[in-house]
């Protein structure tokens, strides 16, 4: 067997085609279990928005989420009316300061966010299986160094 025979497919894969595929492969079980559990009006980035508001604490600034999104604060302002009119978020003033609104989940986006959790929860115990907790702990480790270097602040020459 000759060398290129031997070699993983992977290998020859750029990392950010990796990252892609393998978040798709999250991405398409939730949204199946999303549909199978009813809930298949969630727009485009509604996953990330109903799972990161079912991981965090109570609200969640709006500020804090169109940063997250990384997407302008027209398309963040849409997404969020979007999810409060499909009954998903609640909206409502910050207690601590009137100026800003907070989103929290719904009971029917809390129930949507646990089908989404139930999902990610089953293909992390297949990829736990296939690949085992060690290498499952270097490559949390590594996408972690990677997000920290994306978080990194711009270093400013001397002048």
């Amino acid at each position: 067997m000759s060398e290129s025979e031997s070699k993983p497919w992977y290998e020859d894969v750029v990392l950010p085609a990796l990252l892609r595929h393998a978040r798709t492969t999250y991405g398409v079980a939730m949204r199946r279990a999303l549909d199978e559990a009813g809930y298949d009006d969630v727009p485009k980035n509604g996953l990330y928005v109903i799972g990161g508001l079912a991981m965090g604490a109570g609200g969640v600034p709006l500020g804090q989420l169109i940063r997250e999104l990384r997407i302008s604060k027209q398309a963040a302002g849409q997404l969020v009316d979007t999810l409060v009119t499909r009954g998903y978020l609640e909206r409502a003033v910050d207690p601590e300061d009137r100026r800003k609104l907070t989103v929290t989940l719904s009971e029917r986006g809390r129930a949507a966010a646990a089908a989404q959790a139930a999902a990610r929860e089953k293909v992390d115990a297949e990829l736990l299986d296939i690949v085992g907790a060690d290498d499952i702990q270097r490559t949390r480790r590594t996408l972690a160094a990677l997000i920290d270097m994306g978080n990194a602040p711009d270093e400013q020459p001397d002048d």
